[in-house]
């Protein structure tokens, strides 16, 4: 008797022919090609589906792919249900793909150089895209949605739809559609951040009151967030942390949250925070209503935090803003990469990050790393010695705007809906999710 590995194959085999719809199956080599079927009344509403399985070992790869027209300069909505079992790391194993090609089947290229990064200058070719493929509970339908725009010389897109890399495994995709829909708008956001050592006074009240003329000049020039200091009440005040802190909300956010609601925008300021006996190092981010948006307790802690009895958090939130979603981290945390991922993983676009003192590389690194917007607030001097600033990094790990003196700030504009395409890799934010490894077992 047969195999099931070796029925699979000999199933595999036969479905080099296509399907209905124009659907093929690929695979680069036929002994890890998964088996192919498809059903006429299967599918998320009933309609059909595209299905592979894999039996056992992991060598398995293989996608159904289609081929369809698209007029370049457009948008387009990728639009699919999937179902998938249980396997070890579903986001790595069932994906989707998009390639877009000329008129021959030939990859294009993008209409304008690259600004920054690897070949600066030169045209990116149009590598394959990623849409958003949500993991989604195992057997439960899941829609992935995704909005593109063709480069201007695609005369066709690829469709592909894999699953790979899983022993005994199952996905079953559905309702997949490819439509030209109207361009989105930009989502435009200016991001502010301050440059400041708040020096005066010995009482932790004293701090908040000299942020208050840089936020209403950052409120001037139409800033949507604005980034200030790490634990700005404890800062040359001489006391301990312990004596600086405060719960949160608590005096600094009613403050500093009558300062977001006064100029209409959203304010991250760094805290001590207790709660009880424990205390935190806390970024809180205040809304342009005035409330506590949310916080974020300093996962990573430096040994002088950890001697003063400051206690790790251990979540990474996200938020939903006016403009995006914004994650928080706190000066330590931009030594571990963990911290930023966690946070872009979780959707974060913008990163605000209070932070006394850093390697401005390892900001570059975080940003470069994500594809995230990074705006720091240090109280370092920026001129000596090349180290930690308070800026706003992009993409590329480069600085779009930079504060240089002590009681400035620096803003600049960016298009949240703007993707970054780097010659050789593409939209790498979209690709994180598919690409990046399992994390370590502790």
């Amino acid at each position: 008797m047969k195999s099931l590995t070796t029925l699979l194959c000999l199933l595999a085999t036969a479905s080099h022919a296509a399907f209905s719809d124009g659907w093929v199956l690929w695979s680069p080599r036929d002994e890890a090609k998964p088996a192919a079927s498809t059903s006429q009344t299967g599918g998320h509403d009933g309609k059909g589906a595209l299905i592979l399985e894999t039996g056992e070992g992991e060598q398995w790869i293989g996608c159904w792919t289609h081929t369809l027209p698209v007029e370049g300069g457009k948008h387009y909505q990728f639009s699919a249900w999937k179902k998938a079992s249980t396997m070890p790391t579903a986001r790595r194993s069932v994906y989707a793909r998009i390639l877009w090609q000329d008129e021959n089947g030939k990859p294009v290229s993008w209409e304008e150089p690259a600004k920054q990064g690897y070949a600066k200058g030169t045209v990116p070719r149009a590598e394959p895209e990623y849409p958003n493929v949500p993991d989604g509970e195992p057997k439960q339908w899941i829609h992935c949605e995704s909005t593109l725009r063709a480069p201007a010389k695609a005369k066709q897109a690829k469709i592909e739809l894999y699953l790979q890399w899983a022993a005994n495994a199952r996905v079953e995709w559905s309702d997949v559609s490819f439509a030209a829909v109207p361009a989105p708008a930009p989502r435009k956001v200016r991001l502010a951040t301050i440059h400041l050592q708040p020096k005066d006074g010995k009482n932790p009240a004293d701090k908040p009151p000299q942020y208050a003329p840089l936020i209403a000049q950052a409120a001037q020039q139409k800033a949507d967030l604005v980034v200030l200091g790490e634990t700005l009440t404890y800062y040359g005040t001489g006391k301990t942390m312990a004596e600086c802190a405060e719960p949160v909300p608590g005096p600094s956010t009613e403050y500093f949250g009558k300062l977001a609601k006064e100029h209409h925008l959203y304010i991250v300021a760094g805290l001590v925070e207790r709660e009880g006996k424990t205390l935190y190092n806390t970024a809180a981010l205040l809304g342009p209503d005035g409330t506590l948006v949310g916080k974020y307790r300093k996962v990573t802690l430096p040994r002088g935090e950890i001697e003063a009895g400051i206690t790790p958090g251990h979540d990474y939130p996200v938020f939903d803003t006016r403009f995006g979603k914004v994650g928080m981290m706190v000066c330590y945390d931009g030594f571990f990469p963990e911290v930023a991922r966690a946070l872009t993983i979780k959707g974060a676009e913008v990163i605000a990050w209070p932070v006394w003192g850093c390697n401005p590389m390892l900001a570059a690194a975080r940003a470069c790393e994500n594809h995230v917007y990074i705006v720091s607030s240090t109280y370092t001097d920026s001129r000596k010695n090349e180290w930690m600033i308070s800026g706003i990094f992009d993409h590329y790990g480069d600085v779009l705007a930079k504060a240089e003196e002590f009681g400035t700030l620096a803003i600049t504009e960016v298009d949240l809906n703007a993707p970054t395409h780097w010659n050789s890799l593409g939209d790498f934010k979209a690709q994180i999710q598919s690409h990046r490894p399992p994390a370590l077992k502790e």
